[in-house]
């Protein structure tokens, strides 16, 4: 009786730890359900909260020149809030897509701005993000849009 029961509670734990784990994995994992939402999801974590960690999970695997300009863009505005002891601020307003199977356009406009001697200065930037979609979406490329 007492092992019937001791097997019937370790099978009951089991399951709660696998429920545990599948229900974790489901709402910790970034949404990649769309190319506007990894976009978006993507600048966030790259540009706003400069998490390389987060970013780099919507990445496609072998984007690291296909970035580049991007990256340029995040170190110019590292390297002049130090020079000039100002804070820049990156948003963006409404994402357009433009899908064909499974690669998509994402363009945006990026507005960058910081404050100097009291007045709001700001930058606005049209980009270019080419998503291709695998299992989920992911950005493989991004560049000023001309």
């Amino acid at each position: 009786m007492l092992a019937v029961v001791g097997g019937a509670l370790a099978l009951l734990v089991l399951a709660g730890a696998a429920i545990a784990y599948v229900a974790y994995d489901r709402f910790t994992a970034p949404d990649r359900s769309a190319p506007d939402v990894v976009v978006d999801n993507y600048l966030r974590a790259y540009l706003v909260d400069h998490n390389d960690v987060l970013a780099k999970q919507f990445e496609c695997a072998d984007s690291s020149t296909g970035l580049a300009e991007l990256a340029g863009l995040r170190t110019d505005l590292s390297a002049r809030e130090k020079q000039f002891q100002v804070t820049f601020v990156v948003k963006w307003g409404p994402l357009e897509v433009r899908a064909q199977g499974s690669r998509a356009e994402v363009f945006v406009e990026l507005v960058i701005s910081y404050l100097v001697e009291n007045l709001n200065q700001s930058d606005h930037q049209r980009w270019r993000f080419v998503t291709e979609r695998d299992d989920d979406w992911r950005i493989c490329e991004a560049g000023r849009a001309s």
